[in-house]
């Protein structure tokens, strides 16, 4: 079971092809040049990539306007190159999942420009569209501020065509059966060519009902299995990453309550509540966010992540604690994004503390799910917030001090490396960071290690431990007789802990460190006293290092684990 549910406990990381290696030295990134930075993501650890788009695309949204979805990018390569590289990934024990884009096309795609040439198109119906403009097109824009409506006037149809995000990317009807059997076609096609799954672009928007007439779109969860039957036919341990930022209470229709539908899932919900708690060092309504995310099928899992490709959405913070966040992360009009989040990379948001950069990654690899780490933050990569909207995070790897951080031979790059001020090439890159014991990268690299030695994370249950400290988060997680103990201060002053862990008799006695040789003994009551300094943490394995021949078989509830 373990073997199979590959996602349980592993790390995924997250990469854009033209920002990440170029081997041409034509300034875009490719599969020939990635395949040689294959050895540095295995000894990173990871066990999965995340590759954004490189099918064929007119470039206008970072590849999400897809034009062909069999294809790739020539810029990026060939298909053959693609599968040297996905075969290359198999050998050193790594998974590729890549992003399924379906909630709209390119206006430049054939099926939108045969669909637009006649109202007897056999693609019309492929698509949204009304004889006039809806009363609804001023609402529900993805991009307020930058978007103006979400139905655009085409003059070669004579009718208005809808789309969820920019004007040259028309929506879908993902309702329409023929579309439906094409996303299946896609995902079997990339299968076949050596993918182990899937991160799904915009899952709520892809299964709501969607067209002039629809005043509350209803999301058609059945559409969920139905790719999730395609996908487990056709490869039995593939996955499904869903990016959906929904509320707690729907999370279940996605996972499916007998766990049929998405078999991951990004924790938006803790996600914001994470930073609220690390803005205001209060762990309170993070503890809160994690107990209402808990209910899940015991083959589903959450995505944790700290910072991705888009900006940090506060949607779901009330109005006071998102003043906070920004107050503390984002703090000028020029970091901020779309009325609603921060569009800065982790470091430079963290003001390039390492004590809070170890805080954040140790929090996101202890709690309840799966860590997906975004390319370059493993150095503490920064941004340039020059650049418009989210491209300001989106700037080429810093490998060295070579010109345009070795990223590329060409003159231009795609995009402009980040080359003076704290976060240059020539300050932050890997081949620096890599000969320096002490790194940032050195450090991500043995986190990640001893993530993996940690199974109960992502297999075992958890619970919030009381410690009577709203800036202290502790957190137990149980699974097959053996537990771990992880606890954090999220105050920038010094912080002292006093806590039972909450097992029967003397099992939680010996607090054995993961990182250090700082243990711990409880005293005659039972409780644990612990002086954590700013920004502290705590990886704690229960009892003694002999737990592997504790460890049972089965699942089950024990006699010290009365939960």
């Amino acid at each position: 079971m373990i073997d199979d549910l590959w996602y349980k406990n592993g790390v995924f990381y997250c990469l854009s092809v033209g920002t990440y290696m170029d081997a041409n030295g034509d300034g875009i990134g490719d599969f020939k040049g990635l395949l040689r930075r294959l050895d540095y993501l295995h000894g990173l650890g990871v066990t999965a990539i995340w590759l954004m788009p490189f099918q064929p695309s007119p470039g206008k949204d970072d590849g999400y306007d897809i034009s062909d979805y069999y294809g790739v990018d020539p810029r990026y390569g060939t298909l053959g190159d693609f599968v040297e590289f996905t075969h290359g990934c198999q050998q050193r024990g790594i998974r590729v999942i890549v992003d399924l884009v379906v909630n709209h096309t390119s206006d430049a795609h054939p099926w939108f420009r045969d669909a637009r040439s006649s109202p007897d198109s056999q693609h019309r119906d492929w698509y949204v569209w009304a004889d006039k403009r809806p009363a609804s097109a001023s609402k529900g824009m993805v991009f307020p501020g930058v978007q103006k409506s979400t139905w655009t006037h085409d003059k070669e149809a004579k009718a208005w065509f809808f789309h969820r995000f920019y004007d040259f990317q028309p929506d879908l009807n993902t309702s329409n059966p023929y579309v439906q059997a094409e996303i299946l076609k896609i995902m079997g096609f990339w299968i076949q060519l050596g993918v182990s799954g899937f991160r799904m672009d915009a899952v709520p928007f892809v299964i709501s009902t969607k067209g002039a007439k629809v005043t509350t779109p209803v999301e058609q969860y059945d559409m969920l299995r139905s790719l999730r039957e395609f996908l487990q036919w056709r490869q039995g341990n593939a996955i499904i990453l869903a990016e959906a930022n929904v509320l707690p209470e729907t999370d279940m229709e996605y996972f499916g309550k007998d766990g049929d539908r998405m078999h991951m899932m990004f924790n938006f919900h803790v996600n914001q509540n994470l930073f609220y708690a690390m803005a205001s060092a209060d762990s309170r309504p993070l503890a809160k966010a994690l107990k209402a995310t808990r209910p899940r099928p015991a083959s589903a899992q959450w995505g944790l992540f700290l910072r991705n490709h888009d900006e940090l959405d506060l949607g779901r913070l009330t109005k006071v604690q998102q003043a906070v966040v920004f107050k503390n992360f984002g703090p000028d009009k020029n970091m901020q994004l779309y009325d609603r989040g921060i569009r800065r990379r982790l470091a430079p948001m963290l003001g390039g503390d390492r004590r809070r950069l170890e805080l954040a990654y140790s929090l996101m690899c202890t709690l309840p799910g799966t860590p997906v780490i975004r390319y370059g933050d493993e150095i503490g990569m920064g941004d340039n917030l020059d650049l418009p909207e989210r491209n300001c995070a989106r700037t080429p790897m810093q490998w060295s001090t070579e010109p345009h951080a070795g990223f590329t031979e060409s003159d231009k790059p795609c995009s402009p490396v980040i080359d003076e001020g704290p976060y240059g090439y020539e300050h932050i890159n890997v081949a620096k960071q890599r000969r320096d014991p002490n790194s940032m990268l050195n450090w991500t690299e043995r986190i990640i290690r001893m993530r993996k030695e940690v199974p109960e994370i992502g297999w075992g249950d958890f619970s919030v431990i009381a410690t009577q400290d709203p800036a202290i988060l502790a957190i137990r997680y149980d699974w097959r007789n053996n537990s771990v103990l992880f606890v954090h201060n999220l105050d920038e002053m010094p912080r002292e802990a006093s806590f039972s862990v909450g097992l029967a008799g003397d099992e939680g006695k010996h607090l054995i460190n993961l990182l250090s040789e700082d243990h711990s003994e409880a005293d005659d009551r039972g409780k644990h006293t612990l002086m954590l300094e700013a920004y502290g943490y705590r990886w704690y394995r229960v009892g003694g290092l002999d737990y592997l021949l504790k460890r049972s078989d089965i699942d089950g509830v024990n006699a010290n684990h009365p939960e």
